[in-house]
């Protein structure tokens, strides 16, 4: 599933293509995605300008110029591709996920503009196309979300409050969205690996120093990921078909019975299961 730093590479990319373009025509092709797109969805969008493209945590958020927001999460699969007309509609010629063949198999929208559409393929359709009727209903959509890691929201005295007299694991804490908002499994190990934390830690024993570097490691890791265009799973890579350069500084994560990569460390790098996802530490270093 892509995370913060990926959804923010696809938001800056979409909003210089899409920014105050007219849209044409939707087609859907299967409205069955995790939540069923509404039968007016088509009527909504069309004939509408985007006058802004933003992002909360994993969201994408396309504001209309009646102020109407259409909100998108990739889900696990989803991919949003550009295609321009004048060229062959088979080929991507620019995709955040990139692939050099669309596979029209699992596109289920298409967004069309006058010289170019975007095209929402999806395999696995967990991903979801919302639409929320003004400002009202979008603050209700995330009001029970935890502030992005990388805003003022996420500080000390906040972690400190939330973490009083809790026996959640630390692990479970960075991916609950109600706390904070943007970490997934990636960046949760990568985090703690820093923090020189276990991920087992019980969030009510994590000390004062601990949350300080966990506020200020979980700011720049994200912060460096999106400087470095994301991180390079299986296929993601950027609107230009380069390859997102994070996974190279990767530190624990698929590094299982890797030597621990911090100096003077002669551990090495573990994996077990924490609520079915996969996590990866120091056996030595993180305590």
């Amino acid at each position: 599933m892509p995370e913060l730093p990926e959804v923010e590479i696809v938001k800056r990319s979409l909003k210089n293509k899409v920014n105050y373009k007219k849209i044409k025509k939707i087609i859907i092709s299967n409205r069955n995605l995790r939540f069923k797109v509404e039968k007016n969805f088509e009527n909504i969008l069309e004939g509408r300008s985007i006058i802004n493209v933003s992002r909360f945590s994993k969201y994408i958020i396309l504001t209309l110029d009646n102020y109407i927001y259409c909100l998108i999460h990739l889900g696990m699969s989803g991919t949003l591709h550009l295609i321009n007309y004048k060229k062959n509609e088979k080929i991507t010629n620019m995709s955040f996920y990139h692939s050099k063949i669309l596979p029209i198999k699992h596109n289920h929208i298409k967004i069309k503009f006058s010289k170019f559409m975007i095209v929402y393929n999806d395999p696995r359709r967990f991903g979801f196309f919302k639409i929320l009727k003004n400002e009202k209903e979008l603050k209700n959509f995330f009001k029970r979300s935890g502030p992005e890691a990388i805003s003022s929201s996420f500080n000390l005295k906040y972690v400190q409050n939330k973490f009083f007299n809790k026996k959640k694991n630390i692990k479970n804490f960075l991916l609950d969205q109600n706390f904070v908002s943007g970490i997934g499994n990636i960046y949760a190990n990568e985090i703690l690996f820093y923090c020189k934390i276990n991920p087992f830690k019980i969030a009510r024993n994590i000390t004062y120093k601990e949350i300080n570097k966990l506020v200020k490691y979980s700011k720049l890791i994200l912060n460096l990921a999106i400087k470095y265009g994301g991180s390079s799973i299986r296929d993601f890579k950027n609107t230009k078909g380069v390859t997102g350069l994070f996974q190279n500084e990767f530190k624990v994560y698929g590094k299982e019975n890797k030597n621990c990569s911090r100096k003077n460390c002669q551990g090495k790098i573990s994996k077990f299961f924490i609520s079915n996802r996969s996590t990866f530490f120091c056996n030595l270093c993180q305590k």
